[in-house]
């Protein structure tokens, strides 16, 4: 396919768009059947809209483009779940609850002056911990307050699990929150007696069926009384194997009856070196392909999330990277002043990239609809990125892939593929992680990635993988709705006339 280059010089307070490029690409889409163009969807209200177009957790195109910060505010929790461990801690890590220091308010708010004044992607401050947001309630609303001061355009969002939530929802409002999201893995008491060992509310420790049922009520109040003021809800559910697999289904269907904007289904980390319960008696996550099905099941029910990365409560940056390391109070400045250039100039730069991704994504969906056969089977995508929804990545260079399905409908996210550890590694060839790249492959018929090694190309082929490079800097579904349209053997199919930044 020809690559034509796009200029960027009509941009004219985009003041360097070399930088600009390279934000764009250093790091990570609507949420699904909601992409829309920079005026909203038809199936959304513009003040919707709005809300999510710029979060990376509610909005799967902007996780393309921009990037949120969690600060570990809230050590304190009030219930304990069978997945869980916050005393481990690993700075590669990415799982919910871990974190590499606790904040103050006043520690926090400077943390996020100097990521803000570093990270132009930044869009969201979130507390996610590493214990509960509201049963912390007074040092979460203590650093929004301080950080609203210095950054108003931010959005905010806190992560519960419900059980404080109808005490505090008043005050959610009043801090201009328009993001909630409650981790709700059941509808049954009797179910949730196996996933929480205990609950701690009102002074009093229950256990069993009882202790779930009190979590389980408030964390109805809890999205009820979110839905009548507004805000947005996230419903994050952790599958479990045998436990509570079968039953999300229900839960999918109680969610979008009561308001929900978002479902996120993730898998159970359960690996025996986290120290949980589930991991030391081995309860088992579920697969990837198990956790596809169901999100399969669920297509008909609450809008599904497909991109979450399940992040750490310090994480910082796109989602699939995490530059929190890089801003530990040990290594910012004594003095910070907001700068809000390099921000403004990427946004800037965004609205115009965004746009024209949208189009030649539309492009593309038309392109496929009318020259491909509705019997023509899916074909999945393994993509390698660095972000702005473009192919951009060097294979030996990431810790996930992207992977996509295609097929007369069009062309769709499916998921991500996490790799413990790249291949390249320190300019060498980090063989160990092959069986996990074979793993993470699994039913992927392509992978389509700005540059890949011959040895590893060879391998990847020999496995009866297709491998790409001639997509390099092609945006995603423009680059897989032209390689499919090949496959199908239809020559004349171009959904793009060359949106690759040089």
């Amino acid at each position: 396919m020809s690559q034509q280059v796009i200029s960027l010089d009509s941009i004219s307070s985009v003041s360097d768009t070399a930088e600009l490029r390279d934000i764009a690409a250093s790091g990570g889409c609507s949420t699904e059947g909601r992409c829309g163009d920079s005026s909203g969807p038809d199936d959304m209200p513009p003040e919707v809209w709005e809300k999510v177009k710029d979060h990376p957790c509610y909005s799967e195109e902007a996780h393309h483009f921009f990037a949120r910060m969690h600060v570990s505010v809230a050590p304190a929790c009030n219930i304990q779940c069978n997945y869980c461990n916050r005393k481990y801690d690993c700075a590669n890590e990415s799982r919910p609850g871990v974190v590499s220091e606790r904040l103050t308010p006043e520690q926090a708010a400077r943390k996020v002056i100097a990521v803000s004044n570093e990270v132009p992607q930044l869009s969201v401050l979130g507390i996610a911990g590493p214990g509960d947001s509201l049963f912390d309630w007074r040092k979460t609303f203590e650093t929004f307050k301080l950080v609203e001061e210095h950054l108003p355009d931010l959005k905010y969002c806190i992560s519960t699990n419900g059980l404080a939530l109808p005490d505090h929802l008043d005050e959610l409002a009043k801090h201009n929150i328009d993001h909630v999201t409650i981790t709700l893995n059941c509808l049954d008491p009797e179910i949730g007696a196996k996933i929480y060992p205990w609950v701690y509310f009102n002074g009093t420790r229950y256990t069993g069926v009882e202790g779930a049922k009190i979590l389980l009520d408030r964390q109805m109040e809890g999205l009820e009384g979110l839905v009548a003021r507004g805000i947005l809800v996230k419903i994050n559910s952790v599958m479990i194997p045998g436990v509570n697999d079968a039953h999300l289904k229900d839960v999918n269907k109680v969610v979008k009856a009561k308001g929900a904007f978002l479902h996120n289904i993730m898998p159970l980390i359960s690996e025996a070196e986290h120290g949980t319960q589930y991991g030391l008696t081995g309860q088992r996550g579920p697969t990837p392909a198990e956790l596809k099905d169901l999100q399969d099941e669920l297509s008909g029910g609450a809008n599904l999330m497909k991109h979450c990365r399940q992040c750490r409560a310090d994480a910082v940056g796109l989602l699939g990277e995490d530059r929190g390391q890089e801003f530990t109070m040990d290594k910012l400045p004594e003095q910070i002043t907001v700068d809000t250039s390099k921000r403004e100039e990427y946004r800037t730069y965004v609205e115009a990239e965004r746009a024209d991704r949208q189009a030649a994504a539309r492009k593309a969906k038309e392109g496929l609809a009318q020259a491909v056969a509705d019997v023509a089977p899916t074909r999945f995508v393994a993509i390698t990125t660095k972000g702005a929804a473009r192919i951009n990545a060097h294979f030996g260079k990431v810790t996930e892939f992207q992977v996509y399905e295609v097929d007369a409908k069009g062309v769709r996210f499916s998921g991500h593929r996490r790799l413990p550890d790249k291949y390249c590694v320190g300019g060498f060839d980090n063989k160990e992680v092959w069986p996990a790249i074979v793993d993470a492959l699994q039913g992927v018929h392509v992978v389509m990635t700005a540059k890949v090694g011959g040895g590893p190309r060879k391998v990847l082929e020999d496995a009866g993988l297709d491998v790409r490079e001639d997509y390099k800097l092609e945006y995603i579904e423009t680059a897989i709705g032209a390689w499919y349209a090949e496959w199908a053997g239809i020559d004349a199919f171009a959904p793009s006339e060359g949106k690759a930044i040089a």
